[in-house]
């Protein structure tokens, strides 16, 4: 028999939205998405190690705003202890550290993604067998973005962003930028120019809008910052976009040997600022590395003779 893994490292990935827009409001004030979501390579790590108290201890290099109990990756664990059955629970313990590298308030689904991966992670150190809808509808408990990360694949999302469907968009190499500016998405969603009532579409129509977000324009005019990044990414011949509410900007790497050079540049031209070089995915790294755990374990089962 296969030993139990007592201890697990586990990537959480960023995502962008490479088309986002806002088709209606629901009685309960959640704004109606549609959305194409698709992973980079960019991700934060979250280390898990079993323990035998029953106890869900947090760690994180960064002082983090929210205090523990609120914190998504331990209200994930909890949340997942709280759907085992009682006599179980007593038994599921874990000790959690975050390695954060995902820019907080960014608009790539940091929290969220680390929510997913703590789902994600615990249903396999913990042995509990959940599907991924299974998990999917504990993630929607935490957020709106925690199931396309729990699914692993990009998807064409529609709802409040829980509706989804696999797509496959082109996967290139992007240039993200930071320039340190955070958009608050409750000020996002409160302006009064925000378009919030845009014709739906179908995914096949979104794929020839590529870039196109609601926010954009508002987030340009707010932040000084991001319209200056736009700006300089326009005169490079770059095609810029913001991803979620932002503040995060990506651009397609026509010529990927180029990537390092701009990014030098951009750097040069805003120094407080922080750029990286990411490759679209369209599985998500939790979901590969997942997989490559099953497999190997599945090499190491006996076989019968």
């Amino acid at each position: 028999m296969t030993p139990a893994l007592t201890e697990l490292s586990l990537a959480a990935p960023a995502k962008l939205n490479l088309f986002l827009q806002i088709t209606g409001q629901r009685a309960d004030g959640y704004h109606q998405l549609q959305s194409l979501f698709q992973f980079i390579d960019l991700h934060d790590t979250l280390h898990l190690r079993l323990r035998q108290d029953g106890q869900i201890h947090f760690h994180s290099q960064l002082q983090l705003d929210d205090p523990q109990e609120t914190n998504l990756v331990v209200r994930a664990a909890e949340a997942l202890k709280a759907a085992v059955p009682m006599a179980k629970r007593a038994q599921l313990g874990v000790d959690l550290r975050l390695d954060k590298c995902l820019p907080l308030g960014g608009g790539v689904g940091g929290g969220s993604s680390d929510a997913a991966s703590t789902l994600l992670g615990l249903n396999h150190l913990w042995q509990l067998g959940l599907s991924l809808q299974q998990l999917a509808a504990i993630g929607l408990q935490l957020g709106a973005d925690v199931p396309v990360f729990i699914w692993g694949h990009s998807a064409w999302a529609e709802g409040i962003g829980e509706e989804l469907t696999p797509c496959s968009p082109p996967t290139p190499q992007y240039l993200l930028f930071s320039v340190g500016s955070h958009c608050h998405t409750g000020r996002m969603f409160a302006e009064a120019d925000l378009e919030r009532n845009s014709p739906r579409c179908q995914a096949e129509e979104a794929l020839q809008q590529l870039g196109h977000n609601a926010f954009e324009p508002i987030a340009r005019r707010l932040y000084p910052d991001i319209e200056l990044a736009f700006q300089w990414c326009q005169r490079h011949q770059l095609q810029p976009a913001l991803t979620g509410s932002g503040a995060l900007i990506y651009a397609p790497l026509a010529e990927p040997a180029l990537g390092p050079q701009l990014q030098q540049a951009f750097l040069r031209s805003f120094p407080r600022a922080q750029a990286w070089i990411a490759q679209g995915q369209n599985r998500s790294l939790a979901h590969q590395q997942l997989a490559a755990l099953d497999a190997a374990s599945s090499d190491c089962a006996p076989h019968p003779s």
